[in-house]
């Protein structure tokens, strides 16, 4: 089956949603090649460090709330 990385970026960028703290930070505990191509976009700071969290840009916090509740949304 060949995935679709988009789909992929956006399921995951909704759900850092889902792990806010502290303003716009989240856990990054998702797979490293998704937030790669997120922080590429510009959507979140670079994941590459020792910290157990990244900050979700201004557009990264509106298109992850957005995404969430369209893709998981009742």
């Amino acid at each position: 089956m060949t995935l679709d990385p988009n789909k992929i970026d956006n399921a995951v960028l909704a759900l850092l949603q889902l792990g806010l703290h502290d303003g716009n930070r989240t856990w990054k505990s998702f797979d490293w090649d998704a937030m790669n191509r997120l922080h590429a976009k510009g959507l979140i700071s670079d994941p590459v460090g020792k910290a157990k969290s990244v900050e979700l840009t201004e557009r990264g916090m509106v298109e992850s709330r957005r995404l969430l509740a369209d893709l998981f949304g009742s």
